[in-house]
C-alpha cells in the first residue's frame, strides 16, 4: 500500500506539474505574441510615414529649390507660367467652340436655298456657331448685290474671323521666348554674386563656389520647364488653328459654289 501511495503521489507530482508549465506557457506567450503584433503594427505604421514622406518630397523638393532660386527671378518665371497657362487655355476653349462640322453646314445651307431662298440660308447660319457659318452668313447677305460682292465680303470676312482665331496667340510665343531668357539671366547674375563672395572672402572655398552655381542654375532650368510646358500648349493652339483656316478656306469655296448655282 505505501509503495502504491509513493506511485499515485509520484504521478500526482508530474500531473501537477505538468499542468503548471503548461498554465505558465499559457500566460507567458500572449504577452509575447502580443508584442510582436504591437512590433509588426509599428513597423507597418513607420513604413507607411516613410512611403507618405516620399510621396510629398517631390512636391517639397520642389518647393525648397524654387526658394533657393530666388523670390526675384522665380517669382517672374512663375509669373510667365500663370499668364501663358491662363492664355493656352482660354484659346484652346475658344478653339474648341469654334470649330464647325463644316460638311454638315453646307448641306444644310444648300438645302435651305433650295427650299426657303437666301433668307432660309441664312437663317440656318444665324443659328449655328462658329466662324464658318459667320462667313456664310456675310457671303448671303451679299446676294444680292452679285457674286464679286458676296466673294469679297467672304474674303475679307474670313480675315477678320482668323484674326479672331489668332488673337493672344502672340503674347503665349513672348512667354515662351521670355521664361528661358530670364533663367539665363537669372543665371549671369548669381554667377556674378558667387564671384563675388569668393572675392570678398579672398579664398577660394568649394562650398562658397558650389553653392552660388548651384542656385544660379535654378532660374535656367525652371525657365525651360516653363518654354517647355508653354511651347507643347502653343504647337495643339497652332496646328487647330491651321485646321479651323483650312476648314474656312473649303468652307468658302464651296459657298461661292452655292451662290452662282443659285443665281443661275
Amino acid at each position: 500500500m505505501k509503495k502504491l501511495f509513493s506511485i499515485m503521489a509520484i504521478a500526482a507530482v508530474v500531473v501537477l506539474s505538468t499542468f503548471t508549465a503548461n498554465a505558465t506557457n499559457a500566460q507567458t506567450t500572449p504577452p509575447v505574441q502580443i508584442q510582436q503584433i504591437v512590433a509588426n503594427v509599428d513597423a507597418g505604421t513607420s513604413f507607411q510615414d516613410d512611403m507618405e514622406e516620399e510621396e510629398l518630397s517631390f512636391t517639397q523638393d520642389l518647393k525648397k529649390r524654387f526658394i533657393e532660386g530666388g523670390p526675384g527671378f522665380m517669382g517672374i518665371v512663375l509669373l510667365c507660367l500663370i499668364l501663358g497657362l491662363a492664355i493656352a487655355i482660354e484659346r484652346i476653349i475658344y478653339l474648341n467652340l469654334a470649330t464647325t462640322n463644316t460638311k454638315k453646314l453646307a448641306q444644310n445651307v444648300e438645302d435651305a436655298l433650295n427650299s426657303g431662298g437666301v433668307e432660309a440660308a441664312k437663317e440656318v447660319c444665324r443659328n449655328t456657331k462658329g466662324p464658318v457659318a459667320s462667313i456664310y452668313y456675310q457671303g448671303l447677305d451679299r446676294v444680292d448685290e452679285g457674286v464679286d460682292a458676296a466673294e469679297k465680303a467672304v474674303v475679307a470676312y474670313g480675315g477678320v474671323q482668323m484674326g479672331q482665331l489668332e488673337k493672344n496667340v502672340s503674347w503665349l510665343s513672348l512667354f515662351i521666348a521670355l521664361a528661358p531668357m530670364l533663367g539665363f539671366m537669372g543665371t549671369v547674375i548669381g554667377m556674378i554674386q558667387a564671384f563675388d563672395r569668393i572675392e570678398a572672402a579672398g579664398d577660394m572655398n568649394p562650398a562658397l563656389v558650389a553653392g552660388g552655381i548651384k542656385v544660379a542654375l535654378l532660374t535656367t532650368v525652371f525657365g525651360l520647364i516653363v518654354a517647355i510646358i508653354l511651347q507643347i500648349f502653343y504647337n495643339y493652339i497652332i496646328s487647330k488653328i491651321d485646321s479651323i483656316v483650312n476648314d474656312m478656306e473649303d468652307a468658302s469655296i464651296t459657298l461661292m459654289d452655292l451662290i452662282v448655282r443659285y443665281k443661275r
